[in-house]
């Protein structure tokens, strides 16, 4: 998934990998990453805030209402069978509510495949979803969620990003954007992956009928996407990135820095042209599906990765925010939620963090989950949602009674209304 920080030791960010995956006969996966390295930084553009046309004269979601505490969780493909088996999923759902739980982010792009039956990606890529998956996942999820009181908002994990050999690649190589040197291939944890070009109309329509079949087809409150839904800031020197750019720039081509500050601007602007775009089709289907974001910390987001959501906010695109802040210092953890754009944005949009609660390789004490969950709620965010499922208390140092057992001492009580307030 994410690319993350998970520590900070002399300035220094560590990378995490997760291991290989519990389930050969789940779809193709491989291991997962959430890994942040970090870069010299790039001052990011002034922005004058403005806010999109809403259907129907309807009122942007910026101003910040009272609501209930977002206790969320993502489900994920990788280390678990939560969402491939009808009993672990039914289990799941029933557990997460009863610890008063009450939000769902499954995954449902990844790897270059969906995981409910799509007609888009089959068109794209010859597989209506992910090889060896047999039902609609998304169809039986979302009713028991509902009828538990708990949010379902789709996870569109890898965004522009796919694996080098995935079956999207293969098939539309034009789709691609690459380096300076020619290069296509970027790691993830070791991983060779592919980005789809976002500056390409092709790529764009393909994201945007892809969201748009979820956002029709079911009975969903929100979709998200997270720091795939940028570009490393190496890419774009492909030539329709570079035809559209001299375009623009009186024949000049682009920089070859790749940290050319201008280059990173006018990169993150064309992404956020798209954002807008898609925001914009997504509430004039349904105006009450939120528009969910979980991205890195800003400064690195903006400069590695072009996602510039601090413009996105400020314009009104984001429902939701989720900042990923996985890291172990608490200090450190403080000093992200601190931040003056993340004090900026919990002004107007609920703003929530991710915490890493474990992976399969890097067991993390409930004592930590504890004093993290109290830094957001002394911060005054939103909430918080788990990086991932298995490891709340299936993988984990306690044993799955006494961690359940913290979970209800940290949420002693239902969050009440959560789904009313969206209702559609």
């Amino acid at each position: 998934m994410i690319r993350f920080f998970t520590g900070l030791l002399t300035g220094l960010l560590s990378v995490l990998l997760l291991g290989q995956p519990l389930l050969a006969q789940t779809p193709p996966i491989a291991p997962s990453t959430r890994n942040a390295l970090p870069r010299r930084a790039i001052a990011p553009p002034t922005v004058v805030p403005t806010t999109i046309d809403r259907p129907n004269n309807r009122p942007s979601n910026q101003t910040k209402l009272a609501a209930p505490e977002r206790r969320g969780v993502w489900l994920t493909n990788i280390d678990s069978d939560v969402l491939f088996k009808a009993a672990p999923l039914k289990a799941a759902i029933d557990t997460l509510a009863d610890l008063n739980f009450n939000t769902l982010y499954p995954v449902v792009w990844n790897f270059g495949y969906t995981f409910y039956p799509s007609v888009v990606a089959q068109r794209a890529t010859g597989f209506r979803q992910a090889p060896g998956l047999d039902r609609d996942m998304l169809a039986e999820l979302i009713p028991q969620a509902h009828a538990k009181k708990l949010l379902v908002i789709p996870w569109f994990e890898f965004g522009f990003m796919a694996p080098e050999t995935s079956d999207l690649a293969l098939n539309h190589p034009d789709w691609l954007t690459n380096t300076r040197s020619g290069e296509t291939v970027w790691l993830e944890g070791g991983e060779p992956r592919v980005w789809l070009n976002p500056f390409l109309p092709e790529v764009q329509d393909f994201i945007t009928d892809l969201v748009m079949e979820t956002v029709a087809g079911y009975d969903i409150d929100g979709i998200q996407f997270d720091d795939h839904f940028g570009l490393p800031n190496t890419f774009g020197y492909d030539d329709t990135t570079i035809a559209l750019y001299r375009q623009e720039h009186a024949g000049n081509v682009p920089p070859s820095n790749p940290e050319n500050p201008e280059w990173i601007q006018w990169r993150a602007d064309k992404i956020t042209d798209f954002t807008t775009r898609l925001v914009r089709a997504i509430k004039a289907q349904k105006p009450k599906v939120i528009f969910s974001l979980s991205p890195n910390p800003y400064d690195f987001a903006y400069q590695s990765s072009l996602q510039d959501w601090r413009t996105w906010q400020q314009k009104g695109l984001l429902d939701e925010l989720i900042i990923q802040v996985y890291v172990s210092s608490l200090d450190s953890f403080q000093s992200h939620l601190r931040r003056p754009e993340v004090q900026a944005a919990a002004r107007q949009i609920p703003v929530s963090i991710g915490v890493l609660s474990g992976l399969r390789g890097k067991k993390v004490p409930f004592d930590r989950i504890q004093r993290q969950v109290h830094a957001v709620r002394q911060a005054g965010l939103s909430g918080v949602s788990f990086f991932f499922y298995e490891t709340l208390w299936n993988v984990a140092h306690e044993s799955k009674r006494d961690r359940q057992a913290a979970f209800r001492h940290l949420f002693p009580s239902p969050s009440i209304g959560i789904r009313s307030t969206i209702a559609q």
